[in-house]
């Protein structure tokens, strides 16, 4: 009777906000070594020589100080910190982290820029600790938002050969994930997945398409998860997926930091808010307005979420 009766509260909440951010290539001026050269980091100095003027740190000053106007409970950061996986870049970034959020109140998973090499705990993903609470291998991460929602971090992201930004879970984190996702389930909590690559087929090319997406598919599709959350496509999305409750909400925020141009809609972050209503989640769409230059809204809109059944 007491742990129904745990369960039963689990499905009402107070309402929680969170922020949701991706791609936020920090501005970093890369000094390669000849060794370095010889890697794909190179490539993606070249590429960064092309896109430094439309990753603007303008937009990322007006981004932080919208996030903090706007107080979330919780940050989310889906990906791409990073240009070319420097050391000195993670610990650029973890400073630039520290100061957006206390510790407790933001979470994050990796992008592929974020992995375009192979770099040791100590000088790359492990500088993130303290957003991850984890190591390298123990993904999938949970972070419990107050008592009723829980995040669930996914990392796609690997070194792959050259020209190529996909991404992979791999079996391991897979079965982990199902375990997760049943568990939290069974609690009653508001499961979010989180990850870089996009979940949906044909989201993106296959040169950039999370590998396995397939098997997450079908994990998804009977475990369930009430809503999740990527970066990584140029465009922002709303995708369904399917769900043994319904369709699950595949919700993508493009580059946070980037000028709209031809080949990406500008920067924008998602609050969304959760525990409002039962089984919906409100969405406010935040964009930058070059002509004000400052973050304005863009519209709102609410999202049937799965109905839970603890």
């Amino acid at each position: 009777m007491i742990e129904t009766l745990r369960r039963q509260r689990g499905l009402s909440m107070n309402p929680v906000t969170l922020a949701h951010v991706s791609d936020l290539h920090l501005p970093f001026e890369p000094q390669l070594s000849l060794a370095q050269r010889f890697s794909k980091r190179q490539l993606s100095a070249w590429s960064w020589r092309r896109r430094r003027h439309l990753q603007r740190p303008e937009i990322l000053d007006a981004l932080a100080a919208d996030l903090r106007t706007h107080a979330p409970d919780h940050i989310v950061v889906t990906g791409d910190i990073t240009n070319f996986s420097l050391p000195g870049e993670f610990r650029q970034a973890a400073e630039w982290l520290s100061a957006l959020a206390p510790a407790g109140q933001l979470s994050l998973v990796p992008g592929n820029h974020d992995a375009l090499v192979g770099v040791a705990a100590g000088e790359g993903l492990g500088r993130w600790a303290e957003w991850t609470r984890l190591d390298e291998t123990q993904w999938p991460f949970v972070h419990r938002v107050g008592e009723g929602i829980a995040l669930i971090g996914l990392n796609s992201a690997l070194p792959t050969a050259p020209l190529l930004a996909q991404g992979r879970l791999g079996s391991g984190q897979l079965a982990r994930l199902e375990r997760i996702l049943f568990d939290e389930g069974a609690a009653g909590r508001i499961r979010i997945v989180l990850l870089h690559h996009p979940v949906a087929a044909g989201a993106v090319s296959w040169r950039k398409a999370l590998s396995d997406a397939p098997a997450l598919r079908e994990l998804l599709r009977c475990a369930g998860a009430e809503l999740v959350l990527h970066g990584h496509a140029r465009d922002a999305r709303l995708d369904a997926l399917d769900g043994p409750n319904g369709p699950i909400p595949c919700l993508c925020v493009p580059s946070s930091s980037a000028l709209p141009n031809p080949r990406d809609e500008g920067a924008r972050w998602h609050r969304v808010v959760l525990g409002a209503e039962p089984d919906r989640a409100q969405v406010l769409v935040r964009r930058w307005s070059v002509e004000q230059g400052a973050f304005v809204d863009a519209i709102r809109y609410d999202l049937q979420l799965p109905r839970r059944h603890p």
